[in-house]
């Protein structure tokens, strides 16, 4: 006999809640939290103090950026700390606009960018910067040749992110970069999304700069990262001191740029066996959602997508249904970019990808961590398919397609590879 929606919300009463929300943020490891709260004990003088309380601060300061640099492969000058992965996109762009404005005022991204890159270049086309947004294909993937088309003599910067962070798509940057190099352009990639899922190292990837956040790989929030590449100018975004070598005013976090520090050396000693044993268990959660609900279907690139990131698009129902729902059982997941949860509208990255905003409106994004196990999973497997069925007996449009008014873009069977085209056919 099947169980109820009803008969399932008791029994999760006495469950302990599910996080699958990693792509919005994640838990910082107890190692991190052990680190910082001896910083803010310990080593609280200001770096740029000239006693030895300021002193021992910039040695926890300096120790941390040569640990990142170790684990991305770069040279600790090359990395400036900022406040989040969104100042450092902010910064990228915008300082390079700046600087580099005699040369050009044309830049190029993708039309599935962050805000935080969408509305830098926004930002800029408002004080008369002309910028190019690229079309990617259904599965989020660029073609690399389409950055080579689009630049022009007066481009200055090309922006593209490593990883999407709603569909969970990689993108070529590296051959994306070689061609910036070719054609004597700057390239800037946000690996906000990247960075401690799969390997990232901005020289062999042909960046010039690259973005990263702390929250997103077990660090607190609050701590950032641009890598700059050694020698390259670009004007200041903040004003106010000498800080980070006269690029970024304000006095620096010692503390949490320390937690980063742990947090990525961390995240690069477990990566090869914990993007696997994610994969596995995404791989488990899409092959179950796809199999068990019908008119669903998987978003982004079947393979070539971060090993925790599973999004999906049921027909006929809303998203934020969906996760009120699952709220309500006991987990934590989200319709796309949690920098835009508040919104009602549909998600940029799916309507980029070519989704209708009909379907596009019924997405769920689901994102493991270090956590994140296999009970949880099939658990859950048991739960979303109960919820979805509820919510679609309640739909006007479930029932316009049960009388046969409405033909379906979804096929009932789903998959993982699926083009939708057209609209809705009403009769």
């Amino acid at each position: 006999m099947s169980i109820t929606f009803e008969e399932r919300l008791r029994e999760s009463m006495s469950l302990p809640r599910v996080y699958f929300d990693h792509a919005a943020t994640t838990q910082p490891r107890p190692e991190v939290i052990e680190i910082v709260a001896k910083a803010l004990q310990d080593t609280y003088g200001n770096p740029s103090s000239f006693y030895e309380e300021g002193h021992r601060a910039v040695r926890l300061l300096e120790e941390s950026r040569a640990e990142i640099a170790a684990g991305l492969k770069v040279l600790p000058e090359e990395v400036f700390f900022t406040s989040c992965g969104t100042e450092s996109d902010n910064w990228a762009i915008k300082g390079t606009a700046y600087a580099r404005q005699g040369k050009g005022r044309h830049l190029i991204t993708t039309t599935i960018e962050h805000h935080a890159v969408l509305h830098s270049m926004e930002a800029l086309e408002k004080q008369g910067f002309e910028v190019t947004y690229l079309d990617v294909d259904y599965t989020g993937l660029l073609d690399p040749e389409k950055v080579r088309a689009a630049i022009r003599p007066d481009t200055i910067l090309v922006s593209v992110m490593m990883a999407n962070n709603e569909i969970g798509t990689i993108l070529p940057i590296r051959e994306i970069g070689a061609i910036c190099r070719e054609k004597g352009v700057l390239f800037h990639s946000d690996a906000v999304q990247a960075l401690g899922a799969i390997p990232v190292h901005p020289r062999d990837l042909n960046c010039d700069m690259m973005s990263f956040s702390g929250h997103k790989l077990y660090a607190p929030k609050g701590i950032g990262l641009m890598y700059k590449r050694k020698g390259l100018r670009i004007d200041r975004l903040i004003d106010g001191g000498a800080q980070e070598r006269r690029q970024r005013g304000g006095t620096e976090n010692a503390a949490f740029a320390a937690g980063f520090a742990k947090a990525l050396q961390m995240s690069v000693a477990d990566m090869e066996h914990e993007s696997v044993r994610q994969a596995a268990l995404r791989d488990r959660l899409i092959r179950g959602v796809i199999e068990r609900i019908p008119h669903a279907k998987l978003n982004g690139h079947p393979t070539r997508r971060l090993p925790n990131n599973a999004n999906f698009s049921f027909e006929f129902i809303e998203g934020e249904s969906i996760l009120l729902l699952l709220d309500s059982l006991g987990y934590a997941c989200s319709s796309g970019s949690a920098c835009t949860s508040a919104s009602l509208d549909p998600s940029h990255v799916l309507l980029g990808i070519g989704m209708p905003a009909e379907i596009a409106h019924g997405s769920l994004r689901v994102t493991l961590g270090i956590d994140s196990t296999e009970e949880q999973v099939d658990r859950f497997l048991l739960d979303l398919p109960l919820i979805v069925e509820r919510l679609r007996d309640m739909s006007p449009l479930y029932s316009d397609f049960k009388r046969g008014k409405l033909h379906p873009l979804i096929p009932e069977k789903g998959g993982t590879d699926i083009r939708i085209e057209g609209q809705y056919n009403l009769d």
